[in-house]
């Protein structure tokens, strides 16, 4: 499946700065429509290291009413977490719609079936057996009333190359690189297998998958905004307003005012000759009686 995904798809940065905006600020439109609608939103972000996820919540999250939503970075999971079933620690941080209607998880209960599953920290049949678990569990949110959004974010192998060594360069941005990282990426064959079987296994009609090409991340950026303005607007049965659309200028407002004022001038001024020549014409015949 990943094999097919069209990575070289971007946008200028005009393209990206008035796509940005728009989306963003539509975004903010429907999630004061979720508060108004007592509706929890659910995002996944899960992808490649250096896939994009961090950048891409910033920009979902930019423009947002921070009370709102709340961001949980999941790692391997520690203390009481390890004691409990693995969806436990996502249970426990769910949260009614009048405390927060958004809640994003960056990375997810897909660890059980990808990082788990790939460094033996589940046996065949506990991840086998996740598929089934992860589609109930989310078909139990679905039903009760949740709007779930999943993004895997897609690059190619020699862009995320490329981006380690960037950071690797970058002071400020080097510690987001680990060993594990490098160790991840001599595995990438054995993941993409786990990804594909993912995505094929639990991209359900309740909860789909939507794959975002992340080779540019404005593009990948602009995406997962379109997407989740798209979703909003069917589950809610609201279209926010379009703050790049062009109004109408007052000076065509005037012309097309002018206009219907002079077709009823012109009605008018024939109604009113035709009254005067039908009182003229009478009284001339009564002076010709005369």
């Amino acid at each position: 499946m990943l094999e097919t995904i069209d990575l070289s798809k971007s946008l200028t940065k005009e393209e990206y700065v008035r796509d940005l905006t728009r989306y963003q600020l539509q975004l903010r439109a429907l999630a004061y429509e979720l508060y108004v609608q007592k509706r929890p939103l659910l995002m996944v972000y899960e992808g490649w290291d250096a896939g994009g996820k961090g950048g891409n919540i910033k920009r979902i999250t930019e423009k947002m009413d921070p009370r709102g939503y709340e961001v949980f970075p999941i790692a391997a999971p520690q203390g009481e977490d390890r004691t409990h079933h693995y969806l436990w620690r996502f249970w426990r941080r769910l949260k009614p719609p009048d405390e927060k209607q958004v809640l994003i998880f960056d990375r997810s209960w897909y660890g059980r079936v990808m990082v788990e599953r790939l460094e033996g920290f589940c046996t065949e049949e506990e991840w086998k057996r996740a598929y089934r678990e992860i589609n109930e569990f989310e078909r139990q949110l679905v039903d009760f009333g949740s709007i779930l959004a999943k993004f895997w974010i897609h690059i190619g192998k020699d862009e995320q190359l490329r981006r380690f060594e960037g950071r690797q360069e970058t002071p400020y941005k080097a510690w987001k690189l680990t060993e594990e990282d490098w160790r991840n990426r001599e595995k990438w064959d054995q993941y993409q297998e786990a990804i594909n079987d993912m995505l094929l296994k639990t991209s359900t009609l309740t909860a789909p998958w939507t794959i975002v090409e992340g080779n540019c991340k404005w593009y990948a950026r602009v995406k997962a905004l379109k997407t989740l303005v798209e979703v909003l607007t069917r589950e809610l049965n609201y279209v926010p307003p379009d703050p790049i659309a062009k109004p109408k200028k007052k000076q065509d407002e005037g012309t097309e005012d002018k206009k219907k004022k002079g077709k009823n001038k012109i009605k008018k001024t024939g109604k009113e000759k035709g009254k005067k020549g039908g009182k003229k014409g009478k009284d001339r015949k009564k002076k010709g009686k005369k």
